[in-house]
């Protein structure tokens, strides 16, 4: 969430800025913010506005403002209402200082109230303002590098931050703590920002600031210092990120176009891992006897990420025999740690950046545990400070809700599942092979059953179902996980409000919710001895007045014919019921909030990347 960007050099900044904030527009967020040494008057200047990019791009119409120094920041807001006086950048008391920040400093209150008592005056709700005043305290005392010592020490909390200012002209600041930040090394031009693709194209040499790093940017050249002072010499990455973003190709919202990529994305995922040389082992930073020897696995995750590694769960016990525990980052950091033998931790996350996660990736490793990570994006925090990484191939994802990241996790781990038992014993290469066969089977079925019911959901069952304004999803074994993404996804983009059960735990207390306008989706499976528990579960709706959609496969008609709506899918490999399902469900969900009119790629207070705790 947020997107900081920053530009010196040869070139006026504005541009460049608000092409990289474009470019960050899908992280979400609520409000934008540009501000630049004036080429002219070699003031500083800053232009804000609430809402939508478009809105500060409204407001910079007619601005002569420019310059070769600039930041500007796109806003996910955790302190302060949504306003434009909360809008970054803020600047000190002289208004000659200005900082773009991500994170959060903890400590910001203590802070505030320490610059009041000393005259300084806050136009904002935010803790980021606080940096901009310590900033105009501390360079009128010391030099710019002393100062950053001074000011770094005093904040709490995980951040990354840009400033420019009118006493230190041709040089953008950056500092990182916790949060991602990167500088592109350009021809007499520097590029700082929370994410590459905010300059891709522009340059592929590329040093993301390591962790407790204070960067003085100039336009040819660059100075990096760790928190004591101590100079740093980075040599460059070479980055091959490109901007592909080719617009929506005539569907209506990203989302929609992300659901019918998943097809694609599942098969490059799936020919990526096929073609990893020695198998995985090696990516994964472990040896052969490593990966025969282990007897524990932990997946970490959030969000949709949580849901596929709890959907993994039952691929890595039911197929590698190898004891499973599926955590939540945002809890599992400050739970008890207690590590054991021949284990691996895992971390799944889109971006490769998402903060909970990240921050238990460290803490494990800080235990000396082995760490791997399953994640969409190369040059991600999480696959540069673990041990080995897997990644998916789903291509960027520019709706906030996430759809074909969580599809290829999938693929991923029933891949990775089959590689373990293999490696293991537990069966032999041709079923490997088999496994790739089954992945891509059940792709095929994926985008077919979309395509089979997209026209009748559109026009007859969305609008019917948008008229309710609560839901409950149930599911049994591997279709409980998977129906607690259906309700997560209702909830992201179409604000219905839905609630997740385990199907036989519905006779336990959640039975007394069932009503007529309240609609339950039930999800099978394909294993026989559930399908009858799901099939009494149905039942017991039935004899309540229960309104019931039902996800089924084909053959499972006893429990098509007790539901008031039923979709089925053509049969898969068992465990990849979810996968199979995966399509029709978030299209049908996507549909539901198309139907109310939503912002579907941009729902009110969400974030792409979460890179706060």
């Amino acid at each position: 969430m947020c997107g900081v960007v920053g530009y010196v050099g040869k070139n006026l900044s504005r541009s460049y800025v608000m092409q990289g904030l474009a470019r960050l527009e899908y992280r979400g967020y609520d409000s934008a913010g540009f501000a630049c040494l004036d080429e002219k008057t070699e003031k500083l200047g800053c232009i804000r506005a609430e809402g939508q990019l478009v809105n500060l791009v409204k407001a910079l119409e007619g601005q002569p403002l420019d310059g070769s120094v600039g930041i500007g920041h796109t806003r996910w807001s955790t302190h302060g209402v949504v306003a434009e006086r909360n809008a970054h950048p803020h600047v000190d008391c002289l208004k000659k200082i200005s900082v773009v920040h991500n994170g959060i400093i903890e400590n910001y209150q203590l802070l505030k109230e320490q610059l009041s008592k000393e005259n300084h005056l806050f136009r904002s709700e935010t803790d980021t303002e606080v940096i901009a005043h310590l900033i105009e305290k501390a360079i009128s005392q010391q030099g710019l590098l002393q100062a950053m010592l001074t000011i770094v020490k005093q904040l709490q909390g995980a951040y990354a931050f840009g400033c420019i200012g009118e006493p230190f002209k041709d040089t953008v600041v950056a500092v990182r703590k916790g949060s991602p930040l990167c500088i592109g090394i350009g021809d007499k031009e520097m590029f700082v920002a929370s994410d590459v693709l905010a300059f891709a194209g522009l340059t592929d040499q590329v040093i993301y600031l390591p962790d407790e790093t204070i960067a003085l940017v100039h336009a040819g050249f660059l100075e990096l210092y760790d928190f004591e002072g101590k100079q740093l010499f980075l040599v460059p990455q070479r980055v091959a990120v490109s901007w592909a973003n080719d617009g929506k190709n005539g569907y209506e919202h990203f989302m929609l176009k992300e659901i019918f990529e998943q097809k694609t994305g599942i098969q490059a995922t799936v020919s990526w891992l096929r073609e990893l040389e020695n198998g995985p082992w090696e990516h994964l930073g472990m040896t052969e006897t490593q990966a025969q020897e282990l007897e524990s696995l932990t997946l970490v995750g959030c969000g949709t990420s949580w849901h596929a590694a709890r959907i993994g769960q039952f691929f890595f016990e039911s197929i590698a025999k190898v004891r499973t525990s599926v955590v939540l980052a945002s809890e599992f950091r400050y739970m008890p740690f207690l590590p054991t033998g021949h284990s691996l931790y895992m971390a799944l996350s889109q971006s490769g950046e998402t903060a909970d996660t990240l921050e238990c990736l460290r803490m494990v490793k800080g235990h000396g545990c082995p760490t791997a990570v399953l994640t969409n994006v190369a040059s991600s925090s999480m696959v540069r400070e673990s041990d080995g990484y897997l990644l998916t191939k789903a291509g960027q994802e520019i709706s906030v809700a996430s759809t074909k990241a969580f599809s290829t996790q999938l693929a991923g781990l029933y891949w990775l599942a089959h590689e373990l038992a293999y490696q293991k014993g537990l069966i032999d290469r041709q079923a490997v092979e088999q496994a790739y066969d089954q992945l891509l089977v059940a792709a095929e079925i994926l985008e077919d059953s979309i395509t089979r019911y997209r026209e009748i959901i559109t026009q007859r069952y969305a609008p019917y179902y948008a008229q309710f304004d609560k839901a409950i999803f149930l599911g049994r074994s591997i279709s409980y996980p998977f129906c607690l993404e259906a309700a997560l996804k209702l909830k992201e983009i179409s604000y219905i409000f839905a609630q997740s059960y385990p199907a036989g735990e519905l006779k336990h207390g959640p039975i007394a919710l069932i009503a007529p306008d309240t609609p339950l989706f039930l999800f099978s499976t394909l294993e026989p001895v559930i399908y009858q528990k799901i099939l009494s579960n149905a039942q017991e709706i039935k004899a309540r007045h229960g309104h019931l959609v039902v996800f089924a496969f084909e053959g499972q008609d006893e429990l098509c014919q007790l539901a008031d709506l039923a979709f089925t899918v053509k049969p898969v490999a068992p465990l990849l019921a979810p996968l199979a399902m995966t399509g029709l469900m978030q299209f049908f969900v996507y549909a539901i909030a198309d139907a109310l009119g939503r912002p579907i790629d941009k729902p009110r207070h969400l974030a792409k990347s979460v890179t706060v705790e």
